[in-house]
């Protein structure tokens, strides 16, 4: 299996475009107030639904057809679900290593910045906070990358889905990293440059993937590898989106968030099939 020079280009733009959406969210906790819980509720649930949606009913599917073809239907069927569970197994081992307190996916608001709570916390240790919110955001990003990288290369349409799932889950994960960098630093461009380029780390997990991986690409590979994918996404929506988007208050315009982002995701799909 061979891509061309232009096709790899393509899905490593859309990792950085993914990546580097990091810098919005860190952008509106440093020029917004207040935090529109309403808006930033429904994003997370439309890029909670886009992923499962994606996930389920067309990553799934491709995994399933490039090993049906290497392996047969009854045990490429059964590669393929073990496959998609590994991928969840392999981002809960990544988000479980990672301590809750500088867990960048831990909710934290625009209003943390300033005031009462930014005094009390600057009393405490932020330096290591800042360093390892940084260094999580990057571990959790790495998977996300690949995510990207292997949707854009198997369908243009498909990884340009993905990029925008994974932008929008970005952003407020932007807000929760430049908040303790901010504590622990004292400055602002500081904490945006470092939260900016921690998202970086989505680009260099494509390219770690194409360097390790691609070279040995085949039907077995890219299926095992497409199956993982559709698993870590479901996980990130299910323990990470849509949890944070309920923990604003939210639930219903969460749902209507989800519902909208299945739609749009099914509508282009039926589009550009």
């Amino acid at each position: 299996m061979t891509y061309d020079t232009s096709s790899i280009l393509f899905a490593l733009s859309l990792t950085l475009f993914a990546g580097l959406s990091t810098g919005i969210g860190s952008a509106l906790a440093f020029f917004t107030r207040t935090t529109n819980v309403r808006f930033l509720t429904a994003s997370l649930g439309f890029s909670a639904g886009v992923m499962i949606y994606v996930s389920m009913i067309e990553i799934f599917v491709k995994a399933r057809d490039s090993l049906s073809t290497a392996a047969g239907d009854s045990k490429g069927y059964l590669i393929t679900t073990f496959a998609f569970f590994c991928g969840i197994l392999l981002i809960a081992i990544i988000d479980k290593l990672v301590p809750s307190f500088e867990n960048p996916h831990e909710v934290r608001e625009i209003e943390e910045m300033s005031g009462a709570a930014a005094e009390e916390a600057k009393r405490r240790n932020l330096e290591r906070m800042g360093i390892f919110s940084a260094i999580a955001i990057a571990i959790h990003n790495f998977p996300e990358g690949l995510a990207t990288f292997v949707g854009g290369l198997q369908d243009p349409t498909l990884g340009v889905s993905i990029a925008v799932a994974v932008a929008i889950h970005n952003i407020p994960e932007g807000i929760a990293v430049s908040v303790p960098l901010y504590y622990a630093t004292g400055s602002r461009k500081k904490a945006f440059c470092l939260s900016f380029l921690s998202g970086l780390s989505e680009p260099v997990g494509a390219l770690v993937g194409y360097f390790l991986i691609f070279r040995y690409m085949n039907d077995y590979v890219f299926g095992f590898l497409f199956a993982m994918v559709a698993g870590i996404m479901v996980f990130i929506s299910l323990d990470e989106l849509l949890p944070t988007a309920e923990n604003y208050g939210e639930h219903h315009i969460a749902m209507y968030g989800v519902v909208a982002g299945m739609i749009v995701m099914a509508t282009s799909l039926v589009l550009f099939a």
